[in-house]
């Protein structure tokens, strides 16, 4: 039976210099156990039912499928399921993506050893947090446009250095085609050239999941 006294925590991350990090930031707190680690999207999909964590910290980034998207599939059968996604991209888009996905909250991993705890007791007592570094970075790009799917997909070609034939032959269009969406992605990012787009979609975290 769950100890309500006790915050049960799933982790899912895999680098295992993370996973040790985060047990090393919890180690002194009495009333918050780990009872279950996963490497994989796939882990924490497994997992969370087998466990049922008061609060689940995702990576953003795992080696089988974004950890938004893990947490998406969770939480079709366990809505009330609490998560904290982490991260080490600082970008708007992926925290974004994030909440709207059903995240309560969002960490880039740099702010781990000062927030972490404080994050997860706020979730666990059913609180959504935006902490003020995260609120920035969404804010600054409140107004910006979105990116479709279809363009993130031509700008990740794109920054595997393909030109816009090969773009094309990969997603079986036309070249034009491909040079239209990089119209309208240039446009969007406000960026001057091809180069400068992926440099902006990165920092913004486009390619990040």
């Amino acid at each position: 039976m769950n100890d309500k006294a006790t915050i049960r925590i799933m982790t899912v991350d895999d680098h295992p210099i993370a996973l040790g990090g985060i047990a090393y930031a919890l180690q002194e707190e009495f009333d918050i156990q780990i009872v279950a680690e996963g490497c994989t999207g796939a882990e924490a999909i497994r997992l969370y039912p087998l466990h049922r964590p008061d609060v689940t910290l995702i990576d953003l980034r795992l080696p089988d499928m974004s950890g938004i998207i893990a947490m998406g599939e969770i939480l079709k059968s366990f809505p009330e399921g609490k998560f904290i996604v982490l991260t080490t991209y600082h970008g708007d888009v992926p925290a974004k993506r994030a909440y709207q996905a059903g995240a309560l909250g969002y960490l880039f991993k740099s702010m781990l050893s000062k927030d972490l705890v404080q994050t997860i007791r706020r979730v666990y007592s059913g609180e959504c947090v935006v902490l003020p570094e995260v609120a920035s970075r969404i804010e600054q790009y409140a107004s910006a446009p979105d990116l479709t799917e279809r363009e993130i997909a031509v700008l990740r070609l794109v920054a595997a250095g393909n030109s816009n034939k090969v773009v094309a032959a990969h997603l079986n269009v036309s070249a034009e085609t491909v040079k239209g969406h990089m119209k309208l992605i240039l446009g969007k990012l406000r960026a001057g050239d091809r180069t400068h787009a992926v440099t902006l979609a990165q920092q913004r975290g486009f390619l990040a999941e």
